[in-house]
């Protein structure tokens, strides 16, 4: 039987990443590894995905092998946050702005008559010679454009910077095409995601979109690390960080079912009153939500809607604790209940939890200022035993920096500055 060449091989292996691609739901997980596989597929020293948001282009992931190897095992390469408007100056900006794919030989030599530049000052600051660029545009099925990728420093045989070959473009523009019904399928289910977490922000003015949105940042740096401590394997990370990712999204969707007289009265947040332990009932009214649970995610958004506010040591402080979620009805007070403790909560709410936690003592609440990002953190790290699983937080521990950069990345519209 004759073996199949190089360039059939490559394609095959696109046919089986499309396959593999399909089963992920978040988007943003979506893209981090849509830009990973075609980095691969043409062997691209790095690479970053830009989205749309409005008329500019926003950093999403950023990857560069020469980089992270620099970095001590298990690190990553610096949280990054910036946009520029969609355009003809910019290369990215062009190709979203043309819907046409852009290959440059050599950054630094794009002729004079071309209305786009290379900023060689992103080159200085990092140390590092961009050359080759592949650039195109990201689309769904429907035509509507999501973003741009954006591929560098292709490597030839012997490890030289080449250009993008003509080859190549046949192998990222197809692989490119395959994925566009992947693409639209996520990014409809993150809008429909987006709709139910406003819903619950119309009820709950504390659970704001860059809130939500940077626990599931945060939870996702806490998962990466501990999983990289604990030698998961890769196929079950990749799982698990998928449906975390939006489960960290819901952790407060059960509001949506509590009264208003309690969740915006100024005394839901009184100790050992009525009107917190109604409150509490958000707990449960989550997991009713996804109840008759099937996949593994809806069993991940259930188990952290129930027990993001357990407490590892099985303090008295944590619920709902071991309550048959089931016979709740909205509105009945939370009662004592036998606790959680230790593993017997859910991995996933634990890492929430510590994401959570660190958010709202970090942000502006109607009942307390912001928190100084040292001494939020500080706070964290005293409870490891206590409040949080220990391992969890020396996971917090070593993506600090990661931290601080989401908090950067998302900031509320109303937050004030804390030293």
């Amino acid at each position: 039987m004759k073996s199949l060449s190089e360039r059939e091989q490559r394609l095959q292996k696109i046919l089986e990443l499309e396959r593999a691609l399909d089963g992920i739901q978040d988007i943003d997980v979506l893209l981090e590894r849509i830009l990973t596989e075609a980095r691969a597929i043409v062997c691209a020293d790095a690479g970053s995905i830009y989205e749309v948001d409005g008329k500019k282009l926003r950093i999403k992931y950023a990857q560069n092998d020469t980089h992270l190897k620099k970095l001590a095992p298990g690190e990553k390469l610096p949280y990054t946050s910036f946009s520029f408007p969609i355009n003809k100056k910019s290369i990215a900006g062009y190709v979203a702005y043309s819907g046409k794919p852009l290959n440059i030989k050599d950054a630094y030599k794009i002729p004079s008559d071309k209305p786009y530049s290379y900023n060689e000052g992103l080159d200085i600051a990092t140390g590092y010679r961009t050359k080759s660029i592949y650039t195109l545009p990201l689309k769904m099925s429907s035509g509507k454009l999501l973003g741009v990728m954006q591929l560098i420093n292709a490597q030839g045989a012997s490890g030289k910077t080449i250009s993008f070959s003509k080859e190549a473009e046949l192998y990222i523009n197809h692989f490119a095409i395959s994925v566009c019904q992947t693409l639209q399928n996520s990014y409809q289910t993150n809008l429909m995601i987006h709709r139910m977490l406003k819903m619950t922000e119309f009820r709950d003015p504390k659970e704001t979109y860059p809130h939500v949105s940077r626990v599931a940042e945060v939870s996702l740096e806490i998962y990466d690390r501990w999983a990289y401590n604990h030698n998961v394997p890769e196929e079950e990370s990749r799982r698990f960080r998928d449906c975390l990712k939006i489960a960290a999204r819901f952790h407060d969707i059960g509001k949506v079912g509590i009264p208003d007289a309690v969740l915006k009265s100024p005394e839901r947040f009184a100790s050992n009153d009525e009107s917190r332990n109604i409150l509490k009932g958000h707990t449960c009214i989550g997991a009713q939500i996804f109840e008759d649970s099937s996949s593994f995610l809806d069993i991940m958004c259930r188990d952290v809607a129930l027990h993001h506010h357990e407490r590892w040591d099985g303090g008295k402080e944590g619920y709902p604790g071991k309550i048959d979620y089931h016979t709740y009805k909205i509105g009945d007070p939370i009662k004592q209940m036998e606790p959680l403790k230790g593993e017997e909560i859910p991995l996933a709410a634990r890492i929430i939890s510590v994401a959570d936690v660190f958010d709202a003592l970090s942000h502006m609440r109607s009942y307390k200022k912001p928190w100084s990002f040292d001494d939020a953190f500080a706070e964290i790290e005293k409870e490891a035993g206590a409040h949080f699983d220990p391992e969890i937080v020396q996971a917090f521990q070593q993506v600090k920096t990661r931290v601080r950069a989401i908090q950067t990345a998302y900031p509320d519209e109303s937050d004030a500055p804390s030293a």
